[in-house]
This record gives C-alpha cells, structure tokens and sequence, in this order.
C-alpha cells in the first residue's frame, strides 16, 4: 500500500486530562525514535499490547491523516514506522533514500 498525504493512520495516543500526545518509542539498539502507526483501527488495538507503554497511564486508538502524523514527526524527531498488528515493521517513513 502506498501511503499519501491524505491517508488515515492509526495512532495510540497518551491521555493526560486535559491533554492528549501521541505515543511514541525508541529503538535502543538503533538509537532510533518512531511514531507507531496503524493501517486499520483493529492493527492498532491489538499492537497495543506489543507496545512500551507505562502502566498508570490511558491510551486509546485515534486516526489521523499522515500529512498532519509526518508535521508532528518532523517536528519532533520522529520517524513513522507503520506497523502490523504483531507489531512488526511493514514501512517506514519517511523511506530511507
């Protein structure tokens, strides 16, 4: 699948009332941090599971289109990696040239 501008991505997202960040990771053995993104909503929830994420805290599943997922990520010094629901790589992004 080939991911635009105007695709949806699912994305879990960090709940600290009244705020709302999207989760990210790092890769240490890369020294690498990523966005986690999702194809569908169900991918998503179930990779949740394979995620680094702290315990006390609420996350839920939201989607967004990639151009304002790719802003955010660049900003922030992220990469996008789309992930499958058994948490495994199937793109990155932005593609490495």
């Amino acid at each position: 699948m080939t991911i635009e501008a105007t695709t949806w991505l699912y994305v879990a997202i960090e709940k600290t009332d009244p705020n709302e960040q999207i989760v990210g990771q790092t890769d240490t053995e890369n020294d690498i941090s990523f966005i986690p993104a999702f194809l569908s909503k169900e991918a998503a929830q179930q990779a949740m599971f394979h995620l680094h994420l702290e315990k006390k805290k609420k996350y839920e599943t939201q989607a967004i289109i990639y151009e304002d997922l790719s802003r955010h990520a660049v900003e922030n010094g992220f990469l996008i990696f789309v992930l499958d629901e058994d948490g495994k790589v199937m793109e990155r992004l932005p593609a490495a040239s």
